[in-house]
């Protein structure tokens, strides 16, 4: 039986251990999360289990599966705590004396353009912070957000903040804030001595050729095939991958086409390799936003690496 809550007696701390525990669904990894040995973790999980009167995770497999219970209670610690860190931060963010950990998550092709540059400047002012960038493999990443896998997206969000900005005019509360970085454009590219890197490259030759898809979901269709359709027009996608980087050197050393970002082709190391053209048929401007959780909007060190991005951004892509 549970014990009667008292929360004057009750150890706060088994909270911050049960929310590592239940983002690892691992005693190892939450340990190591949290600098405790394996002991500790599985002693405060097992007090924490006797107060609420529920298993909370059960071993199954290498892993640990949450009951009904935790699931339930999860979401709720997790904003406390959240709540609670953002409450106790410090007003005042000092660089050279910070030693905060960041995980963003964008393209690859964002993230060649953008952290050259901003490591390097935060290795200058902030020598102790950290960054860690994860892939992007959505076009709505508000539930990494809203999860804490990630601390700020930065990529082409389009029915996202369509639908932030609809909740918004409604009247509707919107959990999440976002800034318009830059827009750009798209380019086919092909290898250098691709038979359709001389001459029109007419819709006709385009859409006969065999082409690859970058698609950070793996849905062979993108805002390319969305275009034809307007037209009544395919194209034959022979390769679907994730990372521009790759598409880039598999058209390099194929008869393949694909579409690469304007921005990207100077700074993939092998431009010299490809051939860029014009699009036949006209696709809308892509426009990369940062989007980031309303929870860490008034963090000073978040503001401040915003700031960062946004200034490395405007100097990079200047309006």
């Amino acid at each position: 039986m549970p014990h009667s809550f008292n929360l004057r007696t009750f150890d706060l701390n088994l909270l911050k251990v049960f929310d590592e525990v239940m983002a690892e669904r691992s005693l190892t990894r939450a340990a190591s999360r949290l600098a405790l040995t394996q002991p500790a973790v599985s002693n405060a999980l097992r007090r924490l289990r006797e107060t609420l009167g529920d298993e909370l995770l059960v071993r199954k497999g290498r892993g640990l599966e949450p009951t009904a219970r935790a699931l339930e209670l999860w979401p709720s610690v997790r904003e406390a705590l959240r709540g609670l860190q953002a409450s106790l931060s410090p007003a005042v963010f000092v660089p050279g004396s910070a030693d905060n950990a960041f995980v963003l998550t964008m393209a690859d092709a964002t993230a060649a353009e953008l952290m050259p540059a901003l490591i390097h400047q935060i290795s200058t002012e902030a020598p102790s912070v950290t960054l860690r960038v994860v892939p992007l493999t959505t076009r709505d990443p508000r539930r990494l957000l809203d999860d804490g896998e990630a601390d700020l997206a930065i990529g082409h969000f389009p029915a996202a903040l369509a639908d932030l900005t609809a909740k918004a005019q409604s009247g509707d509360n919107v959990a999440f804030h976002h800034h318009r970085l830059f827009a750009g454009d798209y380019m086919c590219v092909m290898r250098k001595n691709h038979p359709l890197a001389k001459g029109p490259l007419t819709l006709d030759r385009y859409c006969a050729a065999r082409h690859m898809l970058v698609s950070f979901s793996g849905r062979a269709f993108g805002f390319v095939d969305e275009a034809l359709a307007l037209r009544d027009r395919t194209r034959f996608v022979v390769l679907t991958v994730n990372q521009f980087f790759t598409a880039g050197k598999v058209v390099a050393n194929s008869d393949l086409l694909t579409v690469l970002p304007r921005h990207f082709i100077s700074v993939t190391g092998f431009e010299d390799q490809l051939a860029q053209r014009e699009l036949p048929f006209e696709v809308p401007k892509i426009h990369v936003d940062a989007l980031w959780h309303q929870r860490v909007d008034g963090i000073a060190s978040h503001v401040w690496l915003r700031d960062k991005i946004e200034t490395l951004a405007n100097k990079a892509f200047p309006a």
